[in-house]
């Protein structure tokens, strides 16, 4: 289906497939480099491939899609009708994607607004939808900006993480913090804040802190009507756990998707993650 605005992400928003087609979403790879081989998170390389390269402590690395991938995709959407394009990103504090956006967009053949959400994984995808929600609605570009960045400024990020070290091998939290966690051997909370991946909690077991990330996640919710993500990591078990308890404590969940973290995500956070996004609509 044509639209007048193109609403293009990247791989890392991890929207269901069925979603996007449906809302017409496009979706730009980033890369995993995995030893000397260089992959597309999405069609080229697994979670599950992921984790297991992780557990045998192989080198793994992430990179932006090229400016040349952005400038095709907004060139192929021009074609297919869109006279404006809305192109949403992950934080730029994690990588350089939204940069490559900017530049392939000076040169499209019809207008790019390239918006750095400072979100990631569906925290990203939720504004992505509200973007789409927003065109199918009969809104311009500008309206389509807006509702994305009104949904990214009320949604909220929480991950749980065995580890620091990942985190800290990409560069994605301090050193002190990750050695400070290491050394008391606690497990530490994080939340998404402005743009960035920061300290929240430091529990002592496994089992406190994803209790206590429920009940962030609860009291985050309240009594608004939210859609909730629950993303892990080689721990489907662990989700699978959390989405079936949060269904019961938030009186207003509208949609609760539960889904793998791609590579791209998984490489920095490593194998156990268990993250909830909260966007309230």
């Amino acid at each position: 289906m044509s639209r007048h605005v193109a609403i293009i992400t990247d791989s890392t928003a991890y929207l269901p497939p069925l979603t996007m087609e449906r809302h017409g979403i496009i979706a730009v790879p980033l890369t995993v480099v995995l030893g000397d081989r260089a992959l597309e998170e999405g069609t080229e390389i697994s979670a599950r491939s992921l984790a297991e390269a992780l557990q045998k402590r192989r080198p793994v690395t992430t990179s932006r899609p090229s400016p040349e991938l952005f400038a095709e995709t907004y060139r192929k959407a021009a074609e297919a009708g869109a006279t404006d394009i809305v192109s949403l990103h992950l934080s730029s504090e994690f990588s350089g994607t939204y940069d490559a956006a900017v530049l392939a967009g000076r040169k499209a053949p019809v207008p790019v607004r390239v918006v750095d959400t400072g979100m990631v994984a569906m925290a990203l995808g939720f504004c992505a939808l509200a973007a789409a929600e927003a065109v199918e609605g009969g809104g311009t570009a500008d309206e389509a900006v807006t509702a994305a960045e009104k949904r990214a400024a009320s949604t909220s990020a929480f991950f749980y993480v065995d580890t620091l070290d990942y985190l800290r091998r990409g560069g994605r939290i301090g050193a002190a913090q990750a050695l400070l966690g290491s050394a008391l051997a606690v497990k530490p909370l994080l939340q998404l804040d402005d743009g960035r991946i920061e300290m929240l909690e430091k529990v002592r077991t496994a089992s406190k802190a994803i209790a206590r990330l429920e009940e962030i996640v609860a009291e985050r919710a309240g009594d608004a009507e939210v859609d909730i993500a629950v993303h892990h990591l080689a721990a489907p078990e662990r989700a699978s756990a959390l989405a079936d308890r949060l269904r019961e404590r938030v009186p207003g969940l509208a949609e609760l998707h539960v889904s793998e973290v791609g590579a791209v995500i998984g490489a920095h956070t490593g194998p156990g993650l268990l993250a909830a996004v909260v966007a309230p609509r």
